[in-house]
C-alpha cells in the first residue's frame, strides 16, 4: 500500500513501466478476474438470454470522499442502478480513471479498494479499463467514467407506454440523503453524523420487484434533480398527470432538519440508492410489501397516483393545499455524482 507522502505523478499515465506498476500492482490487485487479467484489448465475456442493456456515466463529485461513500463506490452503484431501474441484471463495468497529477497514491487506492467492495457487494466485475494522469490544475483531483452491461430478462417490459391512470406511486425509502450529506461535507457544515449518503447498487430490491410481480411498469433512480424533476420527466413522457402526497414522502429527520435551515427542498436534492417505481393499482401493495422485505426498502411507501391529465405533477400539501412540482431550474448543488 502506498504511504500517503506518495502521489500520481504524470509518468502513471505515459503508458511506460509507471502505468505498468500502477495497472499491475494496484488496479488489478484490487479489480482483478479473469477476464481482466487476460490485458487483451477489448474484453469478451458471456451474456445470458434476454435483451442487453447498455449504459455509461461519468462521476466527478466533490468531494471525492463523502459520509457513507466515495467516488469509488459511487461510480459503480450508480452505474449498477442505471442498469437496475431499466430491468436488467447487472453482469459487467467498464471503468476510465482521469486523474491529476499530485493526487495522493493513498487516496487512489483508498477509491479502488471501495470500488472492488461495491464490485463484490453487487456481484459483478470490471472487465475493461483505462488510466490517464493530466496536470495539476487541468481537472480537480479524480473523475471516473464507468459503462456497465446487463442483461434484461425475457417478458420484462418497463417504460412510458405501459402507465396509465390508477397506477400507483412508490419510492423506496427517504429522499435527500445523499444530496444533503455531499452539501453538508462540501461545505463544512457541523452536522455531526446525521447525515450519511444513502449510496447502494439497487439492483437486488428491483430483482425482487420484478421476479414477483407483472404489474411493474416503470422504474426511475431518483439521483440529479430528485423525486420532483423525475416525477415531471415520467408525466411529461407518459402524458398523464402525478399526484403525490407531501406527508406521504418519506424524509428522514436530519435532511428535513437541514434543509429547513438551508431553505432547500429535500424532494429536489439527489440520491444514490432510493429509485420510484409505477405499479399497477391491484399490484401495489405486493410491491410495497416485497420493498420493505429488503434491506433498502425497510421505509417504502406509497407516495401518490397516476391520473388522466397532460404531464403535470401535483403536490397536496401538509396544509391541504396543492402544490405544482416542476423540473429543477438551475443546479444549486452541482457536481453531487
Amino acid at each position: 500500500m502506498p504511504n500517503n507522502e506518495e502521489i500520481v505523478l504524470l509518468a502513471h499515465g505515459d503508458g511506460g513501466r509507471l502505468t505498468h506498476e500502477l495497472v499491475t500492482g494496484l488496479f488489478l490487485r484490487h479489480l482483478g478476474n479473469r477476464t481482466l487479467a487476460a490485458m487483451t484489448d477489448a474484453a469478451a465475456f458471456p451474456v445470458g438470454e434476454g435483451r442487453m442493456a447498455v449504459t455509461t456515466d461519468s462521476f466527478v463529485i466533490d468531494p471525492p470522499f463523502f459520509p457513507g461513500g466515495d467516488i469509488g463506490k459511487l461510480a459503480v452503484c450508480g452505474t449498477v442502478n442505471d442498469l437496475a431501474v431499466s430491468g436488467a441484471e447487472p453482469r459487467y463495468l467498464t471503468a476510465a480513471f482521469l486523474i491529476e497529477e499530485g493526487f495522493p497514491l493513498a487516496g487512489l487506492e483508498r477509491v479502488v479498494a471501495s470500488m472492488a467492495a461495491a464490485c463484490r457487494d453487487a456481484g459483478i466485475e470490471i472487465v475493461a479499463g483505462d488510466t490517464k494522469v493530466v496536470g495539476r490544475g487541468q481537472l480537480d483531483r479524480i473523475f471516473i467514467n464507468t459503462t456497465g452491461v446487463g442483461v434484461i430478462p425475457p417478458g420484462v417490459d418497463l417504460g412510458y407506454h405501459r402507465i396509465a391512470p390508477g397506477d400507483r406511486i412508490l419510492v423506496n425509502g427517504n429522499m435527500g440523503d445523499h444530496g444533503m450529506a455531499v452539501l453538508a461535507a462540501r461545505e463544512g457544515f457541523g452536522f455531526g453524523d446525521r447525515l450519511v449518503s444513502d449510496c447502494a447498487s439497487l439492483h437486488r430490491i428491483t430483482g425482487r420487484l420484478l421476479a414477483g410481480l407483472e404489474g411493474v411498469k416503470l422504474m426511475r433512480d431518483l439521483t440529479r434533480g430528485g423525486l420532483a424533476t423525475s416525477a415531471k420527466e415520467i408525466a411529461a413522457s407518459s402524458a398523464v398527470d402525478l399526484w403525490l402526497g407531501e406527508t406521504d414522502i418519506p424524509v428522514g429527520a436530519g435532511v428535513k432538519g437541514a434543509a429547513e435551515m438551508l431553505g432547500v427542498d429535500p424532494l429536489y436534492l439527489a440520491n444514490e440508492g432510493k429509485f420510484l417505481a409505477v405499479v399497477a393499482p391491484g399490484e401495489a401493495e405486493q410491491a410495497l410489501a416485497l420493498m420493505r422485505a429488503d434491506e433498502l426498502g425497510r421505509e417504502a411507501r406509497i407516495i401518490g397516483e397516476v391520473k388522466a391529465g397532460a404531464g403535470n405533477v401535483f403536490l397536496k400539501t401538509a396544509l391541504g393545499g396543492t402544490k405544482y412540482l416542476d423540473l429543477l431550474a438551475g443546479a444549486p448543488l452541482p457536481r453531487i455524482c
